[in-house]
């Protein structure tokens, strides 16, 4: 499975997890299966970056070290984490077949 390469300012899904909607800075709970968009501020490595959140009803929050899912991983369980939209998994495992295919016939050449 590719390894997306996470960038500062692409845009990601978060799942949130309980704390976050407990305590002063509590945010909404998406509706049932949807998850919140989040803008990536930082990139600790593939798999850890630093988030710009948007709950349901557009309020902002920040999440630090926040897990970055990537394709084949085990989805954490309670949330708290981010990870690529279909279309962006999608884009990449075309792209890695592509990459494939062209090494496969420069071999041959």
């Amino acid at each position: 499975m590719p390894v997306i390469k996470p960038t500062v300012g692409r845009v990601v899904w978060y799942t949130p997890y309980e704390e976050d909607f407990k305590g002063p800075g509590a945010i909404s709970r998406p509706y049932s299966g949807q998850k919140c968009v989040a803008f990536i501020t930082s990139v600790h490595g593939d798999r850890m970056i630093n988030v710009y959140v948007l709950d349901p009803n557009g309020k902002p929050f920040t999440v630090w070290s926040c897990s970055l899912v990537q394709l084949g991983d085990a989805i954490p369980e309670g949330g708290r984490y981010c990870e690529w939209m279909p279309y962006q998994t999608g884009q990449a495992m075309k792209t890695e077949a592509l990459e494939k295919q062209l090494a496969g016939g420069a071999k041959e050449s």
